[in-house]
C-alpha cells in the first residue's frame, strides 16, 4: 500500500470538494501541502503578500459562489491575513483558510513562528479548529466546508502543525473520507409569514426590494426574484455582491431603480440584508419612516436588527422569494400599471444628479467622477465581459456607480469594513475564477498597499488593466475632513497628502508592460485599449482634481455641518 503524508491527505480532501486552485505564499510549515496539491492536479497560485492571497480567495468565492481556499505558513504568515479574514467575515464570504503551525512535539519550547494563532483567527472567522491527528485531516476538511457553506456562509480556519503535515502513513489505515456530509439546500420560510408578506406586497402602492450581500450565496430559485420583480414591477436596490446574479442590470433597469426611490417606498422586502450603515440602517432619511419592512434572512439575529420587521422570515433569499411569488400569483394578476415605476425613475434621476454632475464635469484636471465615467464608457461597450474591481475610498464610489453588472461577480467591491487595498488580490482571484480580463480601478493611496502583486500578475499571466484615479492624497479622508474639522484643515492637512502625481505608470517598465500618464478624459479609453493589447499587465495613471469628491464622501461630513 502506498504511503502519503499529511499534505497529500489535505490535497486529496480538497480535490474531493472540487477545489481546482489554492492561493498561497511560500512557507516551510506548509510545503508538503503544496507538493500534495501538485500531485493531485490542484493549481498553486503564489503571491507576494499573504493578505493579497486572502483577498484573492475571497474574490474567487464571490465570482464562483464556491469557497476560495487560502494556505499560509505559521505565525506571521497567518497574522498577515487578519484584515482579509475580517473583511470576509463581515461580508459573509465562504473561505477555507489552512494555516501551518510549529511542531506539536515542540509545544512551549519556543520554536520558530510559534504563537496561538488559532485563538487569533477565531475572532475573524465563524469556525476555527486545529488538527492533531493525521488520519482525521479529510474529516476536518469536510467540517470546514460544511461550516463555510451553510445558510450563513463565511470564512473558516483549519490549523495543522508541521509534524502532522509531514508525517507519512499508509493511506488505508483508519482514514475516513466523509461522503454526502452537507446539504446544499437553503431554508424556506414559514408559510403563515409568507402569506403575510405576499399580502403586504400586493397591497403596496410603492413596493421596493433590497438585495443584501448575503443573497449572493442564496441563489437557489434565484429566478423567482427576477420574476417577482417583473410581476409586481418592483424597483430594486442592490448591494454589490448580488449585482448581476438575479438579473442583467443592462437588460432589466428595475434592478437599478431602487436606491433613489427608497424614501417613497411604502413596503420594502429586504432579502439577506444586514441593516448596517450602507443601507442607512433601514431608517430615514434613506427609508420612508412609515415603510413596512419584510425582512428575510437565514440568520435569525438579523431579523429586526436596527429597524422593526413588520414580517420577519428566517430563510434563504431565493427559496423565500419563490414562496412569495407563488402566493402573490394566487392573489393578483401581473401588474401593468407603471405609475410607481415612472415615479421611481424620476426620483432616481434626482438622486443621481450629483453623480451625473461629477461624471460629466469639464475641468482640468478632470474630476474623479469624469475619470470613472470614461472608464465606464469602455466597460459598458467594448469591455462588457470584463470584471470590474473597485478599490480605493472615493475612487471606488465613482466607478461602481458608473458600470452595470451582467453576471454574478462582475463588479467587486469591499464590504462594511471599508477595506481599501483589496484590489490587487481581488483582481487575481476574479481572474482565477473565470479567466476574464479585469479592469482594476483604484485610488493612488490604495494602489500602494499591494502594488508588488503586479509581479504576481505577470507570473500568472493575468490580463489586467489598472486605472489609477490619482489625486495625490488619501482623498476620502482629506476631503471629508474639510467638513468635520474645518478649523484644523485651515491650518493645513495632516497625514492626508501623498507625493504629487507619482509616476506609478512607470512601474510597468520592470516587466515590459504598458504604462501611460493621462491628463485628458478623451485619452482614457484609447489608453485602456493599448494597455490590454500589450498582452501584459498595464497601468493607466490618471491625474484627477484634488478637491472634487463623491456624494458619499460629502455624506460623511453632512452630520457635522448640521451640528454646526
Amino acid at each position: 500500500m502506498a504511503k502519503v503524508d499529511g499534505g497529500r491527505l489535505f490535497a486529496k480532501a480538497l480535490k474531493k470538494e472540487g477545489v481546482e486552485q489554492i492561493f498561497v505564499l511560500s512557507g516551510g510549515h506548509i510545503m508538503s501541502l503544496f507538493y500534495g496539491c501538485r500531485a493531485e492536479g490542484i493549481k498553486v497560485i503564489d503571491f507576494r503578500h499573504e493578505c493579497a492571497a486572502a483577498y484573492a480567495a475571497d474574490a474567487y468565492a464571490r465570482v464562483t459562489g464556491k469557497p476560495g481556499v487560502l494556505v499560509t505558513t505559521a505565525g506571521p504568515g497567518i497574522t498577515d491575513t487578519i484584515t482579509a479574514m475580517a473583511e470576509a467575515k463581515l461580508q459573509g464570504v465562504p473561505m477555507i483558510h489552512i494555516g501551518g503551525a510549529s511542531p506539536v512535539k515542540e509545544n512551549d519550547t519556543g520554536p520558530l513562528q510559534d504563537m496561538n494563532t488559532l485563538e487569533i483567527l477565531s475572532t475573524c472567522t465563524k469556525w476555527a479548529r486545529k488538527i492533531y491527528d493525521i488520519e482525521r485531516i479529510p474529516e476536518y476538511v469536510s467540517m470546514a466546508f460544511r461550516h463555510a457553506m451553510d445558510a450563513t456562509p463565511g470564512p473558516v480556519y483549519l490549523e495543522c502543525a508541521m509534524d502532522i503535515m509531514v508525517l507519512s502513513f499508509t493511506e488505508e489505515d483508519e482514514v475516513y473520507y466523509p461522503e454526502k456530509y452537507r446539504t446544499e439546500a437553503l431554508p424556506f420560510g414559514d408559510p403563515n409569514l409568507i402569506e403575510k408578506a405576499a399580502d403586504l406586497l400586493v397591497a403596496a402602492k410603492s413596493p421596493a426590494i433590497v438585495l443584501g450581500d448575503t443573497s449572493r450565496f442564496s441563489a437557489q430559485y434565484g429566478e423567482a426574484i427576477a420574476e417577482l420583480v417583473d410581476y409586481l414591477k418592483i424597483p430594486v436596490m442592490s448591494q454589490t455582491m448580488p449585482r448581476g446574479l438575479f438579473a442583467d442590470e443592462e437588460k432589466n433597469p428595475l434592478f437599478k431603480l431602487g436606491a433613489g426611490a427608497m424614501p417613497a417606498a411604502d413596503v420594502v422586502m429586504m432579502l439577506c440584508v444586514n441593516n448596517d450603515y450602507r443601507v442607512g440602517k433601514a431608517r430615514p432619511p434613506l427609508f420612508n419612516k412609515d415603510a413596512k419592512l419584510i425582512q428575510v434572512h437565514p440568520d435569525v439575529t438579523k431579523i429586526g436588527y436596527n429597524a422593526p420587521a413588520e414580517v420577519g422570515i428566517v430563510g434563504g433569499a431565493g427559496p423565500v422569494a419563490k414562496q412569495i411569488l407563488e402566493a402573490v400569483k394566487a392573489k393578483t394578476s401581473k401588474k401593468e400599471d407603471l405609475t410607481w415605476v415612472n415615479k421611481a425613475q424620476e426620483m432616481g434621476k434626482k438622486a443621481a444628479a450629483p453623480w451625473v454632475e461629477g461624471f460629466t464635469a469639464e475641468s482640468s484636471p478632470m474630476t474623479p467622477g469624469r475619470c470613472a465615467y470614461e472608464v465606464g464608457k469602455f466597460l459598458n461597450t467594448e469591455g462588457k465581459d470584463w470584471t470590474v474591481v473597485c478599490d480605493g475610498g472615493d475612487a471606488a464610489q465613482w466607478i461602481k456607480n458608473a458600470v452595470s453588472a451582467r453576471r454574478p461577480g462582475q463588479v467587486i467591491n469591499y464590504g462594511p469594513l471599508g477595506t481599501i487595498g483589496t484590489g490587487a488580490g481581488f483582481t487575481l482571484g476574479a481572474w482565477a475564477a473565470n479567466g476574464k480580463p479585469v479592469l482594476y480601478y483604484t485610488g493612488d493611496g490604495s494602489f500602494g498597499f499591494y502594488s508588488m502583486e503586479f509581479d504576481t500578475f505577470v507570473k500568472q499571466g493575468v490580463p489586467v488593466v489598472c486605472v489609477i484615479s490619482n489625486d495625490s492624497s488619501w482623498g476620502m479622508i482629506k476631503l471629508s475632513e474639510t467638513f468635520i474639522h474645518p478649523e484644523e484643515v485651515a491650518k493645513g492637512h495632516v497625514a492626508n497628502e501623498l507625493a504629487h502625481m507619482r509616476r506609478y505608470d512607470k512601474m510597468t517598465e520592470m516587466w515590459g508592460g504598458y504604462g501611460q500618464l493621462v491628463t485628458k478624459p478623451e485619452d482614457i479609453v484609447p489608453a485602456i485599449k493599448r494597455g490590454f493589447e500589450s498582452g501584459k499587465p498595464a497601468i493607466i495613471n490618471v491625474e484627477v482634481d484634488k478637491e472634487s469628491m463623491s456624494p458619499i464622501t460629502k455624506g460623511f461630513g453632512a452630520p457635522f455641518l448640521k451640528k454646526k
